[in-house]
């Protein structure tokens, strides 16, 4: 069998969607996860692999041009589990021909006071999963700056589409709208806020994977202008054609929800992101390789859409 131009690494929310728009185009593209399980998208290769050690990643990625990190560990985990997965994939990798192109969000920043978000802000956080982040990017911009693997990093904000549910903006806030019920809003939820569209994402990670000059830095990846999280709702409850309504999470609901829900209680150190403007600036990408966010009222409508479509087919099933 001819290896595949591209292998993801890892099969979560951003990666099946990264192979599934690969497949799309025709290009030949591999999913590897531990398990090995088939994705279930027309054209997708299986494979397995543990992304922890760099033999396993050299046999998998052999003769693919583009990989992509995009294994996500546990979000209870980070911190004791980002390190071997970059040690593995670096590892892996090294000396080959093929181009690292790394799924990221924006923990390692931190607060920024309301100040919008640019890809040269330090690397200021102080909490556990902004620190692990921090520590996995300089790991792999230093691998790139070393001949070890040419590496690029694409950072999203916080997002939501078709099959994204595992996020602020997903099952516990689509979900509940398209029922009818309260979707949870964070924080101080007027506020402006970021959020990436998982398509976009994909399509950001596979354009910055074809251009040798994407490598050696970080990139935000193109969103829709800053909404409210409310003004989220908003939109997805007219698309729905249900009334919005809405229960405001803070710190205290997190603290009492986390006695009982370890990821609860992983979220109250990223509780900030929703009590003060979380604006990303994604001028970089756009000017450089003329990329552009889907318009928000489609992007909400086609997640609302998916939505729908698993609650029926869970009413049919039940």
């Amino acid at each position: 069998m001819t290896a595949p131009r591209h292998i993801v690494l890892g099969a979560g929310q951003v990666g099946t969607e990264i192979a599934r728009q690969l497949a799309a185009a025709g290009e030949p593209v591999a999913v590897a996860t531990r398990t090995g399980r088939d994705p279930g998208i027309a054209g997708v290769v299986p494979a397995q692999i543990d992304a922890t050690d760099a033999a396993s990643v050299r046999a998998a990625a052999a003769g693919a041009e583009v990989a992509y990190f995009a294994v996500q560990p546990a979000y209870t985990r980070w911190a004791e589990d980002f390190p071997p997965l970059v040690d593995g994939i670096i590892g892996g990798l090294r000396g080959g021909s093929a181009r690292l192109v790394v799924v990221d969000n924006l923990y390692m920043y931190g607060p920024t006071g309301g100040a919008p978000i640019r890809e040269d802000l330090p690397y200021a956080a102080t909490n556990r999963k902004g620190t692990a982040r921090a520590r996995m990017a300089v790991s792999l911009l230093d691998a790139d700056r070393a001949g070890d693997v040419r590496v690029t990093i694409g950072r999203g904000s916080d997002f939501f589409g078709p099959g994204a549910t595992d996020t602020v903006v997903g099952e516990r806030f689509f979900g509940p709208i398209v029922a009818g019920g309260r979707a949870d809003v964070y924080g101080r939820p007027d506020l402006p806020h970021t959020f990436t569209y998982v398509p976009d994402f994909a399509r950001a990670l596979i354009e910055l994977g074809r251009h040798e000059d994407a490598c050696g830095r970080a990139w935000h990846v193109p969103s829709a202008p800053a909404v409210s999280m409310r003004a989220l709702a908003e939109t997805a409850a007219a698309a729905a054609g249900k009334p919005l309504r809405t229960r405001t999470v803070g710190r205290m609901s997190l603290r009492l929800a986390g006695l009982f829900i370890p990821e609860a209680r992983e979220m109250i150190e990223m509780a900030y992101e929703f009590e003060e403007s979380y604006v990303v600036d994604d001028s970089a990408i756009r000017a450089a390789y003329g990329l552009t966010h889907t318009p928000l009222d489609r992007s909400v409508a086609d997640t609302v859409a998916w939505y729908a479509a698993q609650a029926a087919e869970s009413a049919r099933a039940s």
